[in-house]
């Protein structure tokens, strides 16, 4: 039998993967969760051998959580479920140890045979969106850019940037326009999207 950890932060999300995963005979869930901050707790007391993660799960985040089953329950691999997929996503769950990334509406019996793939230690991945993961590009911002460009992201303004990174407005005007120019995006917003998108951020 395979013991089973979902972690999802929907309820009517988190009982469908539940009833879902029951109906298969190796299946047998043994804990829920619904917040990044319970995912260690309770893999530790129910040792699964998997964990369905959702990676928009509140808290301090699916991929920390991915991490510290890596790091403190080896035994339990994580397939994360995203409910819009990019190449991003794929590359950072796979930078957070996470050996499965499926979307949120894979039919039932593949996220099953995932599960069984991951519980025997093997990688549980659409290969479309493998594929697409190792063909996006690489990332073009420099360290200082993706600074900026993070208190960006929470709608800083220049003077706010500047005062946060120690650096001049004509600076970061500068390094905005340099990470604008890079991505190809057409304002601030769009240089974030693309950035988290590709897993830059």
């Amino acid at each position: 039998m395979i013991r089973i950890l979902v972690a999802e932060h929907l309820a009517l999300v988190r009982r469908g993967l539940v009833a879902s995963l029951e109906a298969e005979p190796d299946l047998r869930v043994v804990a829920e969760v619904a917040s990044a901050e319970e995912v260690l707790p309770e893999a530790l007391a129910h040792e699964p051998d998997a964990a369905v993660v959702d990676l928009d799960l509140p808290g301090a985040g699916a991929l920390p959580a991915t991490a510290a089953l890596r790091d403190l329950a080896p035994g339990c691999g994580v397939l994360i479920l995203s409910a819009q997929p990019t190449p991003g996503q794929v590359r950072n769950a796979l930078a957070a140890h996470a050996l499965g990334f499926m979307s949120l509406d894979v039919a039932p019996e593949r996220l099953a045979e995932g599960l069984r793939q991951i519980a025997a230690g093997r990688r549980a991945i659409d290969p479309e969106m493998a594929v697409a993961a190792l063909q996006s590009a690489a990332n073009p911002l420099t360290r200082r850019e993706l600074d900026v460009l993070r208190i960006a992201a929470g709608g800083a303004r220049s003077t706010e940037i500047a005062d946060q990174l120690f650096l001049s407005v004509g600076t970061v005007r500068n390094h905005l326009s340099r990470i604008m120019c890079k991505t190809g995006a057409r304002n601030r917003l769009d240089a974030v999207r693309i950035a988290s998108d590709s897993g830059w951020l």
